[in-house]
């Protein structure tokens, strides 16, 4: 007599889990715990340009053109306010003599010529304070270098002599570095901190970051083409746009934690699909 063949032990059917049962299990909930911190700091970071990017307070217009004491507008060492670029400002001051620099490649309505800067003493300060002052244009160099040395031979002569200047707040065109094949101590460029490397009388002293173009040229110079700035928008689209990527930025977050989750589940439910098809 024959015994029957055994039969075959049913295979136990492994039912693959669900991509929500996937993403509820500790390391995803962790993972999406880390991209809330993230989208949050990037959330921040959007509403931080949102601010900047919207001026909740414009200039009156005309503001810039009602003119205000210097230490009203800006002091030693700040930075100008974008809104007050251009403001109209008053000091009272006295010239160092020696420190009538020529500064070329100005234009003026077009024309191309020179400015001649001097350094000002403000006047009544705790501490030695001084401000960059373009105090005239011309075409023609030659008057340029006459006019700077006539205004440091007069503050020699009196260097006591208080004067008061009114003119218009610009901020620092940064430094330049000379052409190497021109003169190394020619000056492109209306800054401050350059001109500083050649002041006299530096010790101690504090400096406006800002300078100013008079508004009635001295040493018979032509009165600096200086307008009114433009009202803008009061929007900066960069800022703007800026605050917009941060936005895009944190969703990505959220994305990249389902995609990553997704990705888990369908190799998991693959996994178990080909141990099923080698068991049957």
């Amino acid at each position: 007599m024959t015994t029957p063949l055994a039969q075959q032990a049913p295979v136990p059917q492994v039912f693959p889990p669900t991509l929500r049962e996937v993403l509820l299990r500790p390391r995803w909930l962790a993972m999406l715990a880390l991209c809330l911190v993230v989208a949050g700091v990037f959330a921040w970071l959007g509403q931080w340009q949102l601010g900047r990017a919207i001026d909740t307070t414009p200039v009156d217009p005309g503001a810039t053109e009602q003119v205000q004491p210097i230490d009203d507008i800006v002091k030693p060492g700040a930075y100008l306010n974008d809104p007050l670029v251009g403001q109209q400002a008053s000091v009272s001051g006295s010239w160092i003599p020696g420190d009538f620099i020529v500064i070329s490649s100005r234009f003026n309505d077009g024309a191309k010529g020179y400015w001649v800067t001097g350094q000002l003493r403000v006047a009544h300060t705790s501490t030695p304070t001084s401000l960059a002052v373009a105090v005239g244009w011309t075409a023609d160099r030659a008057q340029a270098d006459a006019a700077a040395s006539a205004l440091s031979d007069a503050a020699a002569a009196d260097p006591t002599v208080v004067v008061d200047l009114t003119g218009r707040l610009i901020s620092d065109e940064g430094p330049k570095l000379p052409d190497k094949s021109g003169d190394p101590l020619e000056q492109t460029r209306m800054s401050p901190a350059a001109l500083l490397s050649r002041w006299h009388d530096t010790a101690e002293l504090d400096v406006y970051r800002p300078f100013m173009t008079a508004a009635q040229p001295l040493g018979g110079l032509e009165t600096i083409a200086s307008p009114a700035p433009s009202q803008g928008s009061g929007v900066n689209w960069l800022n703007l746009f800026y605050a917009v990527e941060w936005a895009v930025f944190a969703g990505f977050a959220f994305y990249l934690w389902y995609r990553l989750g997704k990705d888990a589940w369908e190799r998991e439910v693959e996994d178990i699909e080909d141990a099923a098809a080698e068991l049957s």
